[in-house]
């Protein structure tokens, strides 16, 4: 009896060095998977965030962009108004050089005309700059888009 009391006592202790190693491991995988819980919380926060921005960003630009598409139809506005003044000019200029020879009334017309060849070629320029800076923005805006689609797409393959 002492003999199959003293294998018995044995394979208790072997058990319970097994089971507290076994005890050990387990506390060691709950306080790596407390671990990832927590470093995943922080990307989850990381990555609203950045959405959060690219989303502030995407509508600041939109409202950049309604600003330029604004100013250029005003400068649009602005132009043909300018040309139909330019015509006009010109009409009249030639009315003039036919119908009287004031050579200080033509010297006055040619200047205006110069003038509003001068707006129109300005403003022409001014409407090309907006119209590729609203063609940026929208790039960039397309890209925003992307980039949130791609983090859409990064949260459902996990």
């Amino acid at each position: 009896l002492k003999e199959e009391n003293a294998i018995l006592r044995s394979k208790i202790n072997k058990l319970q060095i097994l089971s507290e190693t076994q005890a050990d491991k387990m506390r060691e995988l709950e306080k790596k998977l407390e671990e990832n819980k927590i470093k995943e919380e922080k990307e989850a926060q990381d990555l609203e965030a950045i959405v959060q921005h690219v989303e502030q960003n995407l509508q600041l630009m939109t409202k950049r962009a309604a600003k330029a598409e604004n100013s250029a139809a005003k400068l649009r506005q602005e132009n043909a108004q300018l040309q139909a003044e330019l015509r006009n000019s010109r009409l009249e200029n030639e009315a003039l050089r036919a119908g009287q020879g004031l050579t200080a009334v033509k010297q006055n017309a040619e200047v205006a005309l110069q003038h509003l060849l001068q707006v129109t070629t300005s403003s022409q320029a001014s409407i090309r700059q907006l119209l590729s800076g609203a063609e940026s923005l929208q790039l960039v805006a397309d890209l925003l888009k992307s980039i949130d689609r791609i983090s859409e797409v990064s949260e459902d393959g996990q």
